[in-house]
């Protein structure tokens, strides 16, 4: 993406980095819905899932989608992989997203069902209450500039 927002800043990034639990998935499970929006978020991002794998579905869920996989042990060490993709957008929702959130060119907070937390929020430009709404922005870049414009 690069698009200048009026009044906020000009956006380039060419990857978009997702946490799995609480922001794509809940319990460790993504809908069906989800899985489709990522595939065609594909063709135009190198899209990314980062987790931790609390509930041991990372590679079962995502199997088959045009995404990459990567597997951290905690926030200190998703934000070191983060850099790699770098400048990236991010959608995430809990404590250990903060550094990858912090670190993005965009970020986006899901506050879904399973919450979020107060330090995650605070570290996103956006917040939404579902992942599909992030998605949505990110393939309609008309919608980002509505949100952030000045």
């Amino acid at each position: 993406m690069n698009i200048e927002v009026p009044g906020y800043r000009k956006l380039e990034f060419s990857s978009v980095l997702f946490d799995l639990n609480g922001t794509l998935g809940q319990s460790g499970r993504i809908e069906e819905e989800v899985k489709h929006l990522l595939e065609r978020l594909a063709d135009k991002y190198t899209v990314v899932v980062l987790s931790a794998d609390t509930f041991g579905t990372l590679e079962e869920e995502l199997r088959g989608l045009p995404v990459r996989v990567e597997r951290v042990s905690n926030g200190a060490e998703k934000a070191e992989v983060a850099k790699g993709y770098a400048p990236y957008a991010a959608v995430g929702n809990g404590n250990n997203d903060v550094a990858m959130l912090e670190g993005a060119e965009l970020a986006f907070c899901v506050i879904g069902p399973e919450g979020t937390t107060v330090d995650a929020l605070l570290a996103s430009d956006i917040a939404v209450k579902d992942v599909r709404d992030a998605i949505a922005m990110l393939l309609d870049e008309r919608k980002l500039i509505a949100t952030l414009r000045g």
